[in-house]
């Protein structure tokens, strides 16, 4: 196995893997109401395609593989994506992040397949929130989700909250989750890839972390599998523990390990990045893996030091992108 190192010696081993672009929710900080225009059927990464990719990618150094999408349980047979990603190396982590409307029906055969542990979005715990929040979801269903990843054995099961002027009201209900259920809570700050930042939007994670001190004493904790840049508190008793990831109020661009490839094949170095390499087309005209792995080398090469405080801004949206 080789390694990928980027231009400030930063060793990459994860990529976040973007399967499709379609969602079945329209989150309001993710896309507008009506959606955004889909990507055509011929223009998506067959898994065939995506498997080559991940080979290649694999034989490279990367050893993590995150699958997103859009929602990536809209796509049909993910499980049998999970079962050859899992085929290729024994030591191949590979996760989901999902807002596990579809994963109480899923869980039992994408466990079986070879998926290791679940993220499942769920910005609020009052179901009229959470119905306005995502415009057409259905809170019952994202918790029988993660009742689901839990009896299937997933391990650790992470709740992503994106941080919303909201949340500080209903931070009693994650927390009585956390008592109830061995769940790992993650409050993530509010950012925007795309467009103008919208700072109503925006409280920061420290602010939460103190409103969540009313509650007992929290104490720093030793991370699960995968905490990427969280940080990570227990609260006495507890069955799950609470993270925070700051991307705003403290980034962690210094550490970042990751690259994108998006549903139509294309890498990007960074979330907030203009920049994207074609490797669909490479992929699609070529039977010789050197030029993909020169594709991700050069993706890798223009992987910038930080986001440059949110300046930059990609074309896509948060959807369009994988997250």
């Amino acid at each position: 196995m080789t390694s990928l190192v980027d231009p400030f010696s930063r060793s990459i081993d994860y990529l976040r893997l973007a399967v499709t672009d379609r969602c079945n929710l329209r989150c309001v900080y993710c896309m507008p109401p009506e959606g955004v225009p889909h990507l055509r059927h011929e223009d998506i990464l067959t898994y065939e395609e995506i498997v080559r990719f991940l080979r290649i990618s694999v034989q490279a150094g990367i050893n993590k593989i995150r699958l997103t999408g859009g929602e990536p349980l809209v796509r049909k047979d993910l499980d049998h994506l999970v079962r050859e990603i899992s085929s290729m190396r024994q030591d191949v982590d590979i996760s989901l992040t999902t807002n596990g409307i579809l994963l109480a029906q899923q869980a039992e055969k994408l466990a079986a397949a070879g998926l290791k542990r679940v993220n499942v979005s769920i910005d609020s715990l009052d179901p009229a929130t959470y119905r306005r929040i995502t415009r057409t979801g259905t809170l019952e269903q994202a918790l029988e989700g993660v009742e689901a990843a839990l009896e299937v054995g997933l391990d650790p099961v992470k709740i992503n909250v994106v941080v919303l002027e909201q949340l500080c009201d209903e931070l009693e209900g994650f927390v009585n989750l956390i008592y109830r259920l061995p769940v790992h809570v993650r409050f993530i700050e509010y950012m925007s890839p795309c467009g103008v930042f919208d700072s109503s939007y925006y409280v920061s994670a420290e602010e939460v972390k103190n409103r969540l001190a009313g509650y007992g004493d929290l104490t720093s904790a030793q991370p699960p599998v995968g905490a990427g840049p969280a940080r990570y508190f227990s609260l006495p008793g507890a069955r799950g523990m609470m993270g925070f990831i700051s991307p705003v109020s403290s980034h962690f661009c210094p550490e970042c390990n990751r690259l994108r490839l998006t549903a139509d094949g294309k890498m990007k170095p960074c979330l907030f990045s203009q920049d994207e390499d074609d490797v669909r087309e490479i992929l699609r005209n070529s039977q010789d893996d050197a030029p993909v792995l020169e594709a991700i080398r050069l993706s890798l090469s223009k992987k910038p030091r930080d986001h440059g405080g949110f300046k930059v801004q990609s074309s896509r949206k948060m959807s369009q992108i994988g997250g």
